[in-house]
């Protein structure tokens, strides 16, 4: 079956996408940008620029970081950062929803 991607642009300063929306989530998930960007194959830089372009995009932290030290460090999603994969991921879903015949019928295109 055919699927879609949904990249949305947020105001004139860039976009949200699934890449950045799973970055997130496995942050949240993980406790580390570093185990997160491994996950997805990322270097720790590419990680954190995706997070600046984020923090940009939507004018602020979306992270609560603990700095390191005898327990480590870390971080997780504050509820603006939440909020953001929340909606995404509904966004995702309602539209996949809105156009679940269209993509039915493109699959059967597929030669």
């Amino acid at each position: 079956m055919a699927g879609l991607f949904l990249r949305i642009p947020i105001g004139e300063s860039g976009n949200l996408g699934p890449g950045k929306a799973r970055l997130l989530e496995l942050i949240d998930e993980t406790g580390s940008i570093r185990a997160a960007a491994s996950k997805m194959k990322l270097s720790y830089r590419r990680a954190w620029l995706l997070l600046q372009d984020i923090e940009k995009v939507f004018g602020g932290a979306v992270l609560e970081r603990r700095t390191g030290g005898k327990s480590g460090g870390g971080a997780a999603l504050n509820a603006r950062g939440r909020d953001i994969v929340k909606l995404f991921r509904s966004a995702e879903r309602r539209a996949t929803r809105a156009i679940k015949a269209d993509l039915e019928a493109l699959a059967k295109l597929k030669v």
